[in-house]
This record gives C-alpha cells, structure tokens and sequence, in this order.
C-alpha cells in the first residue's frame, strides 16, 4: 500500500521542484513558520470561493483562509472590483485619502470598543503600538500575557509564546506570563505589583482559540482590571469580525479598552489597527512643544492605511455589516462539528469538534469533555490534554492526508470558515477525514 508521504509525493512534482527552488533563497524555503511542512509545502497559484489550486493542478476545499485573513471567500467579486479600481486611482499617492475614513467608520459601526483608530501594517505592529500605548498613558511599564497567546512576534509578546533567541532580557523583563482561566493569580498578580499598565489576551484563547478561554473569565478579567485601573486590551487579530460581525466583544457583551484588528479588517490584504478609548489612542496627537516632546508617541509607517488596502477592507466590512456573513459561516462550521464529533464517535477515537463562531477546533486524544458557557461549546479547559496530543505525531501526518484527499487545514486540527463554504464542501471534508483516518490507523499513528 502506498504511504500517506508517498502518495503527497507523487501527487505534487511541481510543488517539490519549486520548493527545492526556494531552499536557495529561504531559510527551509519558505516565508512564514507555519508553511514549514514535511516533505515540502503546497505551491498554490490562484482561488476562488472555497476552493484553491495548486501548480500540480490539484484542487482542495480551503480551511486555511489566508491564515485566517479570509471571511468572504477567494477573489470575492466585490473586493476584487474594488482593488482594482483603486489601483487604476493611485496605489500610494503618500497623502490622506477618503477610503481610510470610510474604514474607519465601519470598524466604529462594528466593534463596540473603537472610539479612535490608528491603522498598521499587520497585527503585528498593532500590538507593539499597543504595549506602547499603555505605557505612555499610564506610566507604567509592566503588561500580563497568558500561556501560549500570541500577539505578534515583536520583542515584548514572545515570553509565553515563543524561545526568546536573539531578544534581549531587558526587552522581555516587563512581560509577566500567567496561565489562562485563572482570574485569582491575575488580581493577586495586580494587586501585589503596582506596575501592571494592562493585561492582553485572545478573548477566545490561544492557537485562534485551540487551547480555549472560558467566556466568563473576560467578565471577570474585565471587572478585575477596571476595580484596579489596569488597561483590558483584547486582540481580535484572528476573531476581530469572525467571533461575530462584533468580534469577541460583540458576543459575549465584554468590551476592553484597546482592542488589536488585523486578517479580515483588510479583506485578504495587508493591514492593521489599533482601536479603543479616544484618550489612550490619543497619545499619538501633536499638542504643544513639551507633549510632542515628552509624553507623545512617535508612528510613521509608509503603509499605514494605505489605499489598496484600505478598499479591500471596506469592501469586505461594508459586506459583513450588510449581508448575513456571519450567520452564513457560523451555520457552516457547526454543521462541520457536528459531522466531526460524529464521525469520531463512529470510528472510536476519542475526542470531539468544537470552537467559536466560524471557527473550528479539532481535539484528539481523550473523550468529550464538553463545558458549554453563554451558548458556546468548549471541548475541554484542561490545557494539558491539549498539549499532551500536540507532542504527537498525528496532527502534521493528519495535515498530509487530509491534502491527499483535497482538503487543506491548519495543521489537520484547525479549520477557518468561509462564507463561500457550502454544505458539499462540508459532505466531502468529512468524506476526507475518514479516508485519512482510516489511513492514519493504517500506518500505526493514530494511537492514543
């Protein structure tokens, strides 16, 4: 029988030539950490709705998204049109235009948090304007992170998400790791440490909510850090108009202070923001000589805001303001949950499908363990379990097999709806998940 490597092999020559290409001039040729797959990752030349292809020619049912980037589907007509109209305009006339204003307008129309914006680049730069941000307002340097959340890859979140090679201590010596879903250590923390400016987290958990975060622990974070006047920041990068066309904070009715915007605010391109209270954003405004010199924050930024983006990004908001995007998607992914946690029962492998909003969470390796808060259904809070079948082999074998059977996910155990997803998309998923189970069985990888 012919192995799942074997079978990836022979389906994908293209792909193996350009990657070895690409070895010459990447470090393990390719361009973001989580492209790095063994034998060699998928070389993909264009989408559209649901679907993308290949250079072999192959089709697969997309759940990657663009990382994440994608609400509407590929090549939505709409921001495609408006892209290019833009375009044909100018791509960067290095001026103020009225399309920044426009998207603008409609993250304030959608997250209940923006009071003012200031646009980046990604989410990355979002966060470090952020940690700076609170800095300079509150005069205080400290800000808690919990285990395993990420919030861009810049010096001062990588404690907690990544090894800190090549940062310096100094640049990580003010960021305190907590774990997640304990409000007590957080207030203890707080109250015995009277430099804490915030506290910053993804409001549905850390890997896009894998290892999940208890809806009622941001009740309690956001009363805790009001009582102690500490700046509440939520990073919706990934969530932000996907949890609900509100992000996080629209669902569960939790607003912070300064909430992080990135992936879908700028409809597939790139693009960031940093919202919330006018007087914290504010620390960016040219006042007289002494503020400008001492209390205010410095941000260029060549591509903030800039045009292209900018219309992709109306575009695709003005669509999920207007249209049941949300609705569309969220429907799609439990009907994905409910075929996954029962094609788990019916083959016997422990474990169960859940998430938040349009996304979904594959959790292998022990039984049901379902905690339902506010209407939502969490697999498990027992981040151990979780890591425990992270050390495993199953997820990157699982990621090949399902690629085998035209099917392409984070990691095999991750799953981002579309609004272009249709019920056949998820009829032949599942189709695919049995085939690579079976397969999996097979080659002796899935034992738990």
């Amino acid at each position: 029988m012919t192995t799942i490597n074997e079978q990836f092999l022979q389906a994908h020559p293209k792909s193996a030539a350009l990657h070895k290409r690409a070895l010459a001039h990447f470090p393990n040729g390719v361009t973001h950490d989580n492209r790095n797959m063994s034998p060699h990752p998928l070389y993909v030349t264009h989408g559209k709705g649901s679907r993308k292809w290949d250079v072999d020619g192959n089709e697969y049912i997309d759940w990657v998204t663009g990382h994440g980037s994608l609400l509407l589907g590929h090549s939505r007509p709409e921001v495609v049109k408006a892209v290019q109209d833009q375009m044909a305009k100018a791509s960067h006339p290095g001026a103020s235009h009225e399309k920044e204003i426009e998207w603008a307008e409609l993250i304030k129309e959608l997250i209940p948090s923006a009071e003012k914006i200031r646009f980046h680049s990604s989410g990355t730069e979002a966060s470090l304007m952020a940690f700076r941000m609170v800095r300079a307002y509150s005069g205080k340097s400290k800000i808690i992170k919990f285990q395993g959340h990420f919030h861009g890859w810049h010096d001062g979140a990588a404690p907690g998400w990544a090894n800190t090679v090549g940062i310096t201590k100094g640049a990580t010596s003010d960021t305190i790791v907590l774990p997640p879903n304990n409000i007590d250590l957080v207030e203890k923390t707080i109250k015995e440490d009277k430099d804490v400016a915030a506290v910053i987290l993804e409001p549905t958990g850390a890997g896009m909510g894998f290892f999940p975060i208890a809806p009622s622990f941001l009740h309690q974070l956001r009363k805790v850090t009001t009582d102690n006047n500490v700046i509440l920041i939520f990073d919706e990068v990934v969530q932000g108009f996907r949890a609900s066309r509100n992000g996080t904070q629209g669902r569960y009715g939790v607003i912070p202070d300064m909430t992080l915007l990135a992936k879908i605010l700028a409809g597939g391109l790139p693009g960031g923001a940093v919202t919330g209270r006018a007087d914290i954003i504010d620390m960016l405004e040219f006042k007289d000589a002494e503020w400008n010199k001492t209390r205010r924050i410095t941000h260029p930024g060549t591509f903030n805001g800039n045009p292209l983006s900018a219309a992709a990004g109306v575009a695709a908001l003005s669509l999920i303001a207007n249209e049941p995007i949300n609705e569309t998607s969220e429907s799609t992914a439990r009907k994905l949950k409910s075929g996954l946690s029962e094609l788990l029962t019916t083959m016997e492998i422990p474990g169960c499908a859940c998430g938040i909003g349009s996304t979904v969470q594959l959790h292998l390796g022990y039984g049901h363990e379902h905690a339902e808060e506010q209407g939502d259904e969490i697999c498990t809070l027992d981040h151990d379990k979780i890591r425990a079948f992270n050390a495993t082999p199953v997820a990157g074998r699982l990621k090949i097999a399902l690629i085998n059977a035209g099917v392409d996910t984070n990691k095999g155990v991750n799953l981002l709806v579309q609004s272009a997803h249709t019920d056949e998309d998820v009829a032949k998923t599942l189709s695919a998940y049995e085939q690579a189970f079976k397969e999996l069985r097979t080659e002796n990888v899935l034992e738990f």
